[in-house]
């Protein structure tokens, strides 16, 4: 294995799981935790935050900013592998090191994971084993037979999801017929239609038109028969889309959106399509103008690499200034070791640099130190101040906000907002005071009419949308989540808002409405129900909520009960896929971080839970102020992509330990 952290961890069955430990009561609110460690000495605990902020400053830019590898999964090599097959770019040196990688990636049962100790998955095979065999692997190389009989035993390579049949598509291995009908005349459509541009996701949006303009002109590359994959297809490359696995009570609008789908491809094969030209151009224009001041199309993976794609198939030269841009882009996500190349699929220089300063501000950094005004200078001048999409439903809001990666100007997110702000509150200064002044205003004007809190748009949930055939990728929308909420209502407290505000009080009657039957939220973009009732549990306290509630006492009670007996907490990714796993999984720093934090809001430094946090943290920590974590906690698109985000493991645990002193001292 190429990279430790991806290597086959021996997997939790989900039998084994279900068997943990069982003791006291969820719903009946009282159960005790021992305090099963001796008690934590003040200069232990100091020891151990002096060094992980140490280990933190240590990681800081000469700028100011913090960014820490952002690992996924195998698809962000064998994709850009493909695409470069695609593109008639095989000669590329790098490709034979982006493949030593891949293969380094393969599980003992034959295929790639999503996720370190999580099951093979079908398409991800498909993909490593197809670029792999462009890379001249022999089929019968042992891997290979074993990549192989995988994906023959779990249905052939025909019942792999709809991004990757379009990259199949272009090399011939199937018709786009089997691919997802996506015309470009979606580029025409009024914001009043209930599917448009602007009803979708943002990260949807950035694929669904270079797909669109490939998908008209259909580039296929040709490939010998003895490079393709035949042998991966048990009837034969498909010839249309599938029903699928959709859910009983969505047959139906899965039948329509089948039919529809049906419709548009006789509508392709017209000789006359009024619409057509307009369309394409309408397309290519947008996608144009959102490429400026960032760093790649939506500055994350799966459109950088797709647009180079379309642009192609749009007749743009390789030595045109977008095409170097978009190659040169994709190559700032490559991370160099030895023989081999790693792929990331964005950067999270803001996300870090937030997260990072909070946590400093925990352990005792003030705003006059020097580490804090150069990120605080950093991160103003990372404030989107021009309207990006957003503003199509928020229209008259000025500017503010701040996005994930070093520049991605269309896309200011919730998320990074709050984090950035609370942040800046903190340790900012008088100089960021303007910038907050404007940061809060767009925040509140970010609020959907449920109370909650998405991450890129104001928008509105249309469940129905997610039954179109390329909503596979299982993000469709970006509807209001508990977790940003959360941390929404903790950047408004730091702000001064209290549960008196409408807002915020509309947002607490979303977390209660959005509250699990076992006292937990569950958590879009970090694993998974310990990561979301966390967020819940700081933002409802930041405001002043009362935690003696019934509500905020179950969720108390579920931490507790999920809560190891040597201190840690720990929760799987297949927790999106199963439910009944709910808070197990194998114990990481920043999931115990997050459990510990979500105790000090209900109970305070006190607690035992807390207490036994504190110590596990402290105990588990290196001789250089960070720690350990194999597992990922973050999340991309539940059930289809996730995260290690590598400096949770140390900025995580060091705000939680930082917390749990200020608060004793206050108590």
């Amino acid at each position: 294995m190429n990279d430790p952290s991806m290597q086959s961890f021996s997997s939790v069955s989900s039998a084994k799981l279900l068997k943990r430990r069982k003791h006291g009561t969820v719903h009946g609110l009282k159960v005790p935790t021992p305090d099963t460690h001796p008690s934590l000495g003040a200069e232990e605990l100091q020891t151990t935050i002096d060094g992980a902020r140490h280990a933190l400053l240590e990681k800081q830019a000469a700028d100011g900013y913090w960014v820490g590898e952002l690992q996924g999964d195998s698809i962000l090599e064998s994709e850009y592998l493909l695409m470069k097959f695609i593109l008639k770019q095989e000669d590329d040196p790098q490709l034979p090191r982006i493949a030593n990688y891949l293969r380094g990636l393969q599980q003992p049962a034959g295929g790639w994971s999503l996720y370190p100790g999580g099951p093979c998955d079908l398409s991800a095979t498909v993909k490593g084993y197809f670029a792999l065999k462009l890379l001249s692997d022999d089929p019968q190389a042992p891997h290979m037979q074993a990549a192989r009989r995988f994906v023959l035993q779990n249905g052939g390579a025909e019942q792999s999801n709809s991004f990757s049949r379009f990259f199949l598509a272009g090399l011939g291995q199937i018709s786009y017929d089997a691919c997802p009908a996506i015309p470009p005349e979606i580029a025409l459509l009024p914001k009043w239609a209930y599917f448009n541009l602007y009803s979708v996701s943002a990260w949807t949006r950035t694929m669904i038109l270079p797909l669109a303009i490939t998908s008209a002109h259909r580039p296929v590359r040709d490939l010998p028969a003895a490079m393709g994959i035949r042998e991966l297809f048990l009837q034969g490359p498909p010839h249309g889309v599938s029903n699928g696995d959709a859910p009983p009570d969505a047959e139906g609008w899965r039948q329509i959106f089948l039919a529809l789908d049906q419709a548009m491809k006789v509508y392709e094969k017209l000789p006359f399509k009024p619409l057509r030209s307009k369309a394409l151009k309408e397309a290519e224009q947008w996608l144009i103008e959102h490429m400026k001041g960032s760093e790649g199309l939506g500055a994350i993976f799966p459109p950088m690499v797709y647009i180079l794609i379309t642009l192609r198939a749009l007749g743009y030269p390789d030595c045109h200034p977008l095409v170097e841009q978009a190659h040169a882009h994709l190559r700032g996500l490559f991370i160099e070791e030895g023989d081999s190349i790693r792929i990331q699929p964005c950067l999270s220089p803001v996300w870090d640099t937030g997260i990072a300063l909070h946590a400093l501000a925990e352990s005792g950094l003030t705003s006059q130190d020097e580490p804090a005004q150069r990120s605080t200078a950093w991160l103003l001048g990372k404030e989107c101040r021009e309207p990006g999409d957003w503003a199509m439903h928020c229209p008259g809001v000025e500017p503010s906000g701040w996005f994930f990666e070093f520049a991605n100007p269309w896309y200011p997110d919730v998320d990074d907002t709050a984090m950035v702000m609370m942040a800046m509150c903190r340790l900012g200064g008088d100089i960021a005071k303007q910038a907050i002044h404007r940061a809060v205003p767009w925040l509140l004007a970010m609020q959907n009419d449920d109370g909650g809190w998405a991450a890129f748009d104001r928008t509105r949930d249309r469940p129905i949308l997610e039954h179109i055939p390329f909503a596979d990728h299982n993000a469709m929308q970006d509807p209001s989540c508990p977790d940003i909420t959360g941390r929404v209502l903790e950047g408004l407290g730091h702000c001064g808002f209290t549960i008196e505000h409408p807002a915020v009080q509309k947002a607490v009657a979303f977390i209660r409405s959005k509250q699990d039957s076992h006292g937990c939220w569950w958590g879009r973009w970090g694993v998974n129900y310990i990561y979301g009732t966390w967020q819940v549990l700081t933002g409802l306290r930041a405001v002043g909520e009362p935690m003696g509630q019934v509500y905020t006492r179950k969720a108390a009670a579920w931490l507790r009960h999920h809560q190891k007996p040597d201190g840690s907490w720990g929760e799987s990714c297949e927790t999106y896929d199963n439910p009944r796993l709910r808070g197990q999984g194998e114990s990481t720093p920043s999931q115990t971080a997050w459990g510990m934090m979500g105790m000090l809001a209900a109970c305070g430094p006190n607690d035992p839970a807390v207490r036994n946090g504190v110590r596990w943290l402290v105990e588990n920590q290196r001789a250089d102020g960070n720690w350990d974590e194999n597992y990922y906690t973050g999340t991309g698109f539940p059930r289809v992509f996730y995260l290690k985000y590598h400096l949770y493991r140390l900025y995580f645990p060091l705000m939680a330990l930082g917390r749990y002193r200020r608060l004793l001292g206050e108590r």
